[in-house]
C-alpha cells in the first residue's frame, strides 16, 4: 500500500472525472477499481470522493447537460498559491478558463490551457490535499500530456511547474518524449502526437491508474460496458492500455513493471 498525505509542488495532486451518469460511472468504477465512494450533497453538485482502503484516490462529479466541456478525467498540480500560479501561467502563454476560486474549505482551484491547447488544472489544498493513496490497484500513478507542439509544451511547463524537462532516447522512429522531473523524480511526462494520430483528436492530458494486471482490467472493463481503445502493450514501465468508460471519458492503466515501482 502506498499511502500519502501531500504532494509536492508542481506535481500531479488529483484526477478527477465529469461525467453524465454518477450512478453509473460509480458502478463501473467501483467495480474496476474496488473504490468506495462519498457522495457530496446538492451544495457540492454531489462532488464525490472515490475512496481505495478508506483513502482518497479521485473524484467524480455531474457534468451539467450544457456544460460546455465533455466528459472527461482532468489532471491538477499542486500549488502552494493558486493565484501567483496563474499569473506564471499567464506569463508563459498559457490562458485560464477558470480564475482561481475558493471550493468551500478544502482548497483553492484554477483550470488553464496551455500555450498547445490541453486543459489541466491546480489544486491549492487546505482541508483536501490530493490524492491519499497511489501506485497501486485503482490508485493514480502518471500522467502525461499528448500534444502536437512537444518542445512548446515542454519549456511552458518547465517554469510553470518549476521542473526538468529531459528529453527521452527513443528506439522508435518518430517518437518524441519528454518526462519532466521534480529533483531526481521523474513526475509526468509531455508525449508529441505525430502523424499516427487521427487530427480530430485534440491536445490533452492523459491520466493513469495502477492495476494488478493489464488483461484482467481490460476483460473487465469491456464486461462493464467500457471500451478497450489500444493494448495493452508492454513498455519498460510496466504494460499499458488506453481505455474508455461507458460514457467516453478515456483514461490509461498500467500494470507497473519492478523498474518503475523502483524509481
Amino acid at each position: 500500500m502506498s499511502n500519502v498525505d501531500g504532494h509536492d509542488a508542481g506535481t500531479p495532486t488529483w484526477f478527477d472525472l465529469m461525467t453524465p451518469d454518477l450512478a453509473g460511472a460509480q458502478k463501473f468504477y467501483g467495480d474496476l477499481f474496488g473504490w468506495t465512494f462519498i457522495q457530496g450533497t446538492a451544495e457540492t453538485m454531489y462532488y464525490t470522493m472515490c475512496q481505495k482502503n478508506g483513502r482518497n484516490a479521485a473524484g467524480m462529479g455531474k457534468r451539467p447537460e450544457d456544460a460546455p466541456y465533455p466528459t472527461s478525467w482532468s489532471v491538477y498540480f499542486d500549488t502552494r498559491d493558486a493565484d501567483a500560479t496563474a499569473a506564471k501561467v499567464r506569463e508563459f502563454g498559457g490562458q485560464l478558463m477558470m480564475e482561481p476560486m475558493d471550493v468551500m474549505d478544502q482548497g483553492r482551484m484554477l483550470v488553464c490551457v496551455d500555450p498547445t491547447g490541453a486543459v489541466f488544472g491546480f489544486w491549492q489544498g487546505r482541508v483536501h490535499k490530493g490524492a491519499q493513496i497511489i501506485d497501486e490497484h485503482g490508485a493514480m500513478t502518471w500522467c502525461e500530456v499528448a500534444t502536437r507542439e512537444s518542445e512548446k509544451a515542454a519549456a511552458f511547463y518547465s517554469k510553470v511547474l518549476d521542473v526538468e524537462a529531459r528529453k527521452m532516447p527513443m528506439e522508435m522512429p518518430g517518437m518524441t518524449y519528454y518526462t519532466l522531473h521534480k529533483g531526481d523524480k521523474a513526475v509526468s511526462g509531455i508525449m508529441q502526437m505525430n502523424e499516427q494520430w487521427d487530427a480530430s483528436i485534440p491536445p490533452h492530458w492523459m491520466p493513469y491508474f495502477a492495476v494488478d494486471s493489464a488483461e484482467d482490467a481490460c476483460k473487465k472493463i469491456e464486461e462493464l460496458g467500457g471500451k478497450v481503445m489500444h493494448g495493452p502493450f508492454d513498455t519498460p514501465y510496466g504494460r499499458i492500455a488506453v481505455v474508455a468508460d461507458p460514457y467516453g471519458a478515456t483514461f490509461s492503466i498500467i500494470k507497473l513493471s519492478a523498474a518503475a515501482m523502483a524509481a
